[in-house]
């Protein structure tokens, strides 16, 4: 099926900028009833001006999961992450706190510190300006300058938020805060006692693939029984699946157990049979997908680097202490075998989106697809009011 099989009115037209006509095509896309629900066509997977758009009009505002709180369990462990062009710097202060920090030294902008660990403070491996963990300015050796100072060169903290034991950051100041938007997903998780999870490990991916095309792959159950016939098509065969809840900042459904699949643990005590013999799917607008049942927790944070790129970053969490070893080990050979099976079909995805006949195709029935739908009306949300001179700047780029 190619482009112009595609209702909406198609790509092209000297009087708006490519663009424009791209973000008109997706709320056509969005508006469209369930019946005649369609995928959005290739350029919105793969054009490098339309994936710079997305970052300057909404991405670089929104709130990214980062991972889950107790990574950083003690005060001084701490953790870096890149979150588009900013160095994150993620530990856990003298007071219990913990905060997101600017990973870049105030003096020459010389990253701090790499990958993960513990500390008593942050010496720059430039000139040995030294920050204590709540990323206030302690010394800077031989410097007499009355600007530098604690109140002029402390490390800028970004705004963070804990919800569910996951750790959210924004980048924008003024973005609203995000737990009194989750009370429909609160609900949802709410029998699991997620926030009781504890970290166990992370896992750091990059995927060549646009940061959309996971976010739907997870929250579809379309392909589960193709894509996975031996992890995930056993336990969850795609006719089994039931679309759940959905509101602005995120969608769910339900994957429901096949009656000759196994237990997957206990968890809670608050757990209902009925929540014992499925998995639990939400996906967190605008990058954070998760897979809750009753004894595991896994969640994947897609940090967007190019239109054809992806950060992936994953955690495996478990109920409180109810998981040996030798089963915690086998889930996690299981979710990279899953990772490996969906990374592999998403980068060969990416390649074909790039065709002129990449195409808008029907959209499978609501239980199987319409949280795809679900995404898209996001996106239109996300880009309703579009600002000429956003358009204009990334247009011209």
């Amino acid at each position: 099926m190619q482009n112009t099989a595609v209702r909406p009115s198609p790509l092209g037209g000297a009087s708006m900028s490519k663009i424009a006509q791209m973000n008109k095509l997706l709320h056509e896309v969005a508006a469209l009833p369930e019946a005649e629900a369609r995928a959005l066509p290739g350029p919105f997977y793969t054009d490098p001006d339309f994936f710079r758009y997305e970052v300057d009009a909404f991405l670089s505002k929104e709130w990214h999961c980062l991972g889950r709180a107790d990574e950083v369990p003690n005060p001084g462990d701490y953790l870096t992450l890149r979150l588009f062009d900013e160095p994150l710097l993620i530990v856990r202060g003298e007071d219990g706190k913990v905060r997101v920090l600017s990973n870049v030294c105030r003096h020459r902008g010389t990253i701090l510190v790499e990958g993960a660990g513990h500390t008593k403070r942050f010496v720059c491996p430039y000139h040995a300006w030294s920050y204590g963990l709540s990323g206030g300015l302690r010394n800077a050796p031989l410097m007499k300058d009355p600007r530098v100072s604690a109140e002029t060169c402390s490390l800028p903290e970004f705004r963070s938020e804990i919800w569910q034991g996951f750790l959210y950051v924004n980048l924008d100041d003024s973005a609203a805060p995000l737990a009194p938007r989750l009370g429909k997903l609160d609900a949802y998780l709410e029998r699991y006692e997620t926030p009781d999870f504890r970290f166990v490990q992370a896992f750091e991916e990059e995927w060549k693939t646009n940061w959309k095309c996971l976010f739907e792959n997870f929250m579809e159950a379309y392909h589960v029984s193709v894509v996975h016939p031996d992890t995930l098509g056993p336990y969850t065969p795609t006719a089994l699946s039931r679309k759940s809840v959905s509101d602005d900042a995120f969608t769910t459904y339900y994957a429901n157990y096949a009656e000759t699949a196994g237990s997957r643990g206990q968890g809670a005590s608050t757990l209902t049979p009925e929540d014992r013999r499925r998995s639990a799917l939400f996906g967190l607008y605008p990058g954070q997908v998760v897979s809750q049942v009753p004894a595991t927790l896994v969640s994947l944070s897609i940090l967007p680097v190019a239109a054809d790129r992806i950060t992936v970053r994953w955690t495996l969490s478990t109920y409180r202490d109810e998981l040996p070893q030798a089963e915690i080990d086998r889930w996690i050979e299981m979710w990279h075998e899953i990772n490996r099976e969906d990374r592999e079909r998403l980068e060969r995805m990416q390649q074909g989106l790039l065709s002129r006949h990449a195409p808008s195709g029907p959209l499978a029935p609501y239980h199987l697809e319409g949280t795809v739908r679900d995404f898209y009306k996001y996106l239109s949300r996300q880009l309703d009011h579009p600002e000429p001179a956003l358009v204009a700047t990334v247009a011209s780029r």
